[in-house]
């Protein structure tokens, strides 16, 4: 036992990780998508292309 958990939990805790961060990655790249998108969409609708 390591700080109270069993091996099980690290097992789970380290599954969870390993899932979660290749879906940070895709959920940053398409919100950096995303926000160019909303920024070019938004250019010249009210007089802000300078």
């Amino acid at each position: 036992m390591f700080l109270g958990f069993a091996w099980y939990w690290w097992l789970v805790i380290m599954v969870v990780l390993i899932v979660s961060i290749p879906c940070k990655v895709k959920f940053m790249k398409w919100w950096s998508k995303r926000q160019r998108e909303q920024k070019k969409n938004r250019r010249g609708k009210w007089g802000d292309d300078e």
